[in-house]
């Protein structure tokens, strides 16, 4: 939350002989960070954050204590001219018999840990030029100045009040209470608002709502110009009360900012007495019935025992004594140094910090950030490096490698859970008894350890089909083998799912397994239960099994309502490790030409491209490369390149080449080749 506050206002209550720019330099460095700083005729204008955990600053009195302790650490004088907090007591009020009697009502002192009011005789008028005019400079309209003193109060102390029109509430009842669900009330700016249920409201004698607590008063007992006694009305609420009730209906009111962040309901005395002086002063007030404080759970003062020893230990400097008293007197805090020898302080907690400082660290934070965090000295502490087994380093360094790649091809990462579900485990026919179970899952949806990242992708492309046309994933993860008498074997995985095609998936493993170096690699038939059994293919490398990709079954896509094709691979990622050349070799560019022939061929059963690709380069040693430029049905179109690195060969060269192939296949296999005539050169 932001507040605006101005500089003739905080000189009200602080000494010193900063101006409004050194204010903001120095306040910034060490306490409430001072956004802007506005002239604004005769007068400047703070901006300031006030974090979540230090309400206590957002108000003049607040920044003037804060700045009561910073401001000397740079040579300016501050000190405070007065202390409200000290200065306005009960005991300054006078007795009186109650002549406008007042009933009050708890239902539950959890809701408002302190209540307390008092019925005054007033004059509703205009506002004094000098109240009227900061809270203009503050962003708060003014409209009389019965309300605008209620506004000053919460500025000037941190601590929102609010003021009833004593004869319109019914009976002169007030009954705090939690609502009931559906309950109305029409506010202050005339919206009718319906209460979620279980917020802090008042209702009076004739059981209407007049107050949504700490947030905004009822239009039904507002003040107005004809108004001739109020109930000044300073409480403190339950905060999570106030910041649920004020989420749900929308009303994010300045009351409700302070309420929410937790006040300190010592703080209401002050206030309360404060108030009353200033509608003496400007709304000729006389009180018409005894004050009423209802504080059931008085502040207990909180200490916190620290030393020398202990700041210098956190901090890395010796901080004199004389500094360490004067820092924390002047924020607030009692200090008593138990041991001269030891320099060992018992340190009382004002009530408005007790929410931010409980223990000794807190201390010594309150000491390091006003002597200036830009004062410690930068000395790197002696930190100890503990050193990654190799194999864990490496690892991590081929996955983000492998990653980076991914994700630069098109394909998006897929974060999933460990486990999966035994109706996962059934619908794709696994063998469940192979699987770890957990023993005190939280769900039913991850049950089983994964031996395979197949499952979790295949669940990734259901979940996500129709959000995109294309489907592109990947993962890298451990599965989870179990081993008898011990805990399992974690192997890391590469999981791609995709939904476009085959060749697509066999080209992004080829291209990932390029960009890795490795080329011993083989590509032949396997026999996975999940897939397709012609669209699917293993991965050999350096003679080991490392893995396979193919079509998932249509039969399993039906069992799991799946809409879209799924082409999936798992590839062993310690063997993609232990192939990666880490610097390729190197290969001359070729400076003769390429010529480029293709060919037609129909295969069988029991031939695979790459047993042709095997046995053409086994035949033609002008051949430097071949490749599939187009499947259909039982036909493969086949495209060669041939080349020499030591000449140029001419045409009839390469179809004489291309012819050796061709009788080698006819040889060995019993596919069918178009004639060698349909070849061409391109």
């Amino acid at each position: 939350m932001n507040i605006r506050i101005t500089y003739n206002w905080l000189l009200d209550y602080l000494d010193t002989n900063a101006d409004p720019y050194e204010i903001q330099k120095y306040l910034s460095l060490c306490g409430p960070s001072i956004e802007r700083v506005e002239k604004i005729d005769d007068d400047y204008v703070f901006d300031i954050e006030i974090t979540s955990n230090r309400v206590d600053t957002a108000s003049v009195f607040g920044i003037a204590l804060e700045a009561q302790a910073i401001l000397p650490q740079f040579g300016k004088k501050a000190i405070l001219r007065e202390n409200p907090l000290k200065k306005y007591r009960f005991d300054l009020l006078p007795s009186n018999q109650a002549v406008a009697p007042l009933k009050i009502n708890i239902t539950d002192a959890v809701l408002c840990p302190r209540f307390t009011t008092i019925v005054l005789d007033v004059q509703v008028k205009d506002s004094p030029n000098l109240i009227k005019k900061r809270l203009q400079l503050c962003n708060i309209k003014s409209i009389n100045n019965v309300i605008d003193i209620s506004n000053y109060l919460m500025l000037s102390l941190g601590q929102p009040t609010h003021v009833f029109d004593y004869d319109k509430i019914e009976k002169q009842t007030m009954i705090l209470r939690r609502s009931r669900k559906g309950e109305q009330i029409i506010t202050l700016d005339k919206k009718l608002i319906v209460l979620p249920g279980d917020d802090i409201v008042i209702e009076d004698g004739a059981r209407r709502l007049i107050d949504l607590c700490g947030i905004m008063g009822g239009l039904n007992s507002s003040v107005t110009e004809e108004t001739k006694r109020i109930v000044l009305f300073v409480q403190n609420y339950d905060k999570t009360k106030i910041r649920r009730t004020s989420m749900l209906t929308g009303q994010r009111t300045v009351a409700a900012t302070y309420f929410e962040k937790g006040l300190d309901s010592e703080r209401v005395e002050s206030t309360l007495v404060f108030g009353v002086e200033l509608l003496k002063n400007h709304a000729d007030a006389k009180i018409a019935a005894s004050l009423k404080d209802i504080y059931i759970n008085r502040y207990q003062t909180k200490q916190v025992c620290i030393s020398n020893e202990d700041i210098k230990k956190i901090i890395g400097v010796d901080v004199a004594k004389e500094k360490v008293v004067s820092i924390l007197e002047r924020l607030g805090f009692f200090v008593q140094v138990e041991n001269p020898a030891s320099l060992r302080y018992v340190i009382d907690v004002p009530s408005f910090r007790s929410a931010d400082v409980n223990i000794k660290e807190d201390i010594v934070e309150e000491v390091a950030r006003v002597y200036g965090y830009f004062n410690l000295p930068n000395i790197l502490q002696p930190c100890a490096y503990v050193e990654q087994p190799k194999e864990t380093e490496q690892i991590f360094n081929y996955q983000s490698k492998i990653k980076h790649f991914l994700k630069n091809i098109g394909l998006h990462e897929s974060l999933n859970y460990s486990m999966i579900s035994e109706d996962l485990i059934t619908k794709l026919q696994l063998d469940k008894n192979k699987h770890l179970k957990l023993a005190n899952t939280i769900s039913e949806e991850i049950k089983y350890l994964r031996l395979s990242l197949i499952p979790s992708l295949i669940r990734n492309i259901k979940e996500n089909f129709g959000k995109k046309d294309i489907l592109k994933f990947f993962e890298i993860a451990k599965v989870y083998y179990p081993k008898k008498g011990d805990l399992p074997d974690e192997i890391y995985k590469l999981g791609i799912a995709v939904n476009t095609d085959f060749y697509d998936l066999k080209g992004i493993i080829e291209t990932l397994l390029k960009e890795l170096n490795i080329v011993n690699y083989q590509v032949g038939q396997s026999n996975h239960h999940l897939l397709a059994p012609k669209m699917q293919a293993e991965i050999v490398i350096n003679n080991q099994m490392a893995g396979f990709f193919g079509e998932l079954k249509p039969e399993y896509k039906l069992t799991d309502s799946i809409k879209t094709d799924v082409f999936l691979a798992e590839l062993d990622f310690q063997s993609l490790i232990e192939a990666t050349k880490t610097v390729p070799v190197y290969r001359p560019i070729n400076p003769y030409a390429v010529i480029k022939l293709d060919l037609t061929v129909k295969i069988g059963p029991d031939l695979t491209f790459a047993k042709i690709k095997n046995i053409a380069q086994q035949t033609a040693s002008l051949l430097q490369q071949i490749e599939v430029i187009d499947l259909y049905r039982n036909s493969l179109t086949l495209r060669f390149y041939f080349s020499s690195n030591k000449r140029n060969i001419t045409e009839e060269e390469a179809k004489k080449e291309l012819k050796m192939i061709e009788q080698k296949l006819n040889h060995k296999t019993s596919i069918y080749l178009k004639p060698a005539s349909n070849a061409k050169s391109i």
